[in-house]
């Protein structure tokens, strides 16, 4: 299953790539010119079984400053472009990158931040035991708008179920998803919450 998943991978990422080719250039020159050099955010991904890896998108963020050399919060940095390539999802078009180097697959769970790997559950662990993906199961039913719970519980799911009619209703889904810009951000927030899961239990038990 594992390299029929491989050749889906390649057989879309790299038209796909192609065609995307001309608008990363453009992008690349409006991010330096609006936000600043460098055009690329780079940074450490858990990827299959957790092995880091280095995931390429496009800046959307500056890299604002206080006083003490700590950086803005992100409602800050974001500035209203870098919200339209977030909105359009056109700052993930880097990653078709990481889908032909074989770190990631056009579907699977997303990959998050490397400082959660110690604090996830052995049950959410397991969204690991796949590669990560540009797009996915938990991405079509909510992305940014759901709960850390109802994100791993999508995530897992694909886990247990993937197969390649599944990775094509997904993708097709996430078409209409961004062309309709739903579940970009987490109510209140200009990006996802941080994952923390003792502050979502205390959460729950005032809730409760």
């Amino acid at each position: 299953m594992k390299y029929k998943k491989r050749i889906f991978d390649l057989l879309l990422c790299f038209p796909a790539f192609i065609l995307a080719l001309p608008l990363m250039v453009v992008i690349g020159i409006l991010v330096k010119i609006k936000i600043g050099p460098p055009i690329f955010f780079k940074q450490k991904r858990p990827g299959l079984h957790g092995k880091p890896f280095t995931i390429y998108k496009f800046r959307t963020m500056t890299e604002q400053r206080d006083t003490n050399g700590r950086l803005l919060v992100d409602s800050r940095r974001l500035l209203s472009f870098g919200k339209i390539l977030r909105s359009t999802s056109l700052d993930e078009l880097p990653e078709l990158f990481n889908v032909f180097k074989g770190d990631m697959s056009l579907v699977g769970p997303r990959p998050l931040l490397m400082q959660y790997l110690d604090r996830y559950m052995p049950e959410q662990m397991r969204r690991h035991d796949v590669k990560p993906g540009i797009t996915g199961w938990s991405q079509v039913h909510g992305r940014n708008a759901i709960s850390w719970d109802e994100k791993f519980k999508y995530d897992i799911w694909y886990v247990d179920n993937y197969n390649l009619l599944l990775d094509v209703k997904i993708s097709l889904i996430t078409i209409s998803k961004i062309v309709k810009r739903e579940g970009i951000a987490h109510f209140g927030q200009a990006t996802m919450e941080e994952f923390n899961p003792q502050i979502t239990q205390i959460t729950q038990i005032k809730n409760g």
